[in-house]
């Protein structure tokens, strides 16, 4: 497990670090987006994290519950990223049931036989971007 020396690092830096988001700076939009709240409350990026706070992460279509155990400032493996939290059980089996549920609608959808042509792509963004 990787822990740095000090005892509290910048929350975008630990989001980054435990590879939430690719770079810190969509670690910060997200935090001032309202993505991500910090023991019940909006944090700012440069709020300090210490191990035992409690994080809620929204990432596109998915939401983490998780509790931080250690901290890091740099970027490391995934299998080092994971032993930075833990997920709750709840979180990850209701992330995991919307996950099928959205795989399940994707397969009911009706799928084209084959991909549109030139003239069949020029219709479809003449239909899509149509003014009224």
């Amino acid at each position: 497990m990787q822990a740095d020396s000090a005892e509290t690092v910048r929350l975008d830096k630990w989001l980054w670090a435990a590879r939430f988001f690719k770079t810190r700076a969509l670690a910060t939009e997200a935090i001032n987006g309202g993505h991500v709240h910090l023991n019940g409350s909006r944090p700012k990026p440069s709020r300090p994290l210490k191990a035992g706070d409690r994080l809620s992460i929204r990432r596109g279509q998915d939401e983490y519950e998780v509790e931080v155990l250690a901290l890091a400032e740099k970027r490391g493996p995934a299998s080092v990223a994971q032993q930075l939290y833990r997920e709750d059980e709840q979180s990850r089996l209701r992330r995991e049931r919307l996950a099928e549920e959205r795989r399940l609608v994707a397969a009911a959808e009706p799928r084209p036989a084959r991909r549109p042509d030139k003239k069949g792509r020029r219709q479809i963004i003449r239909f899509t971007h149509r003014d009224g």
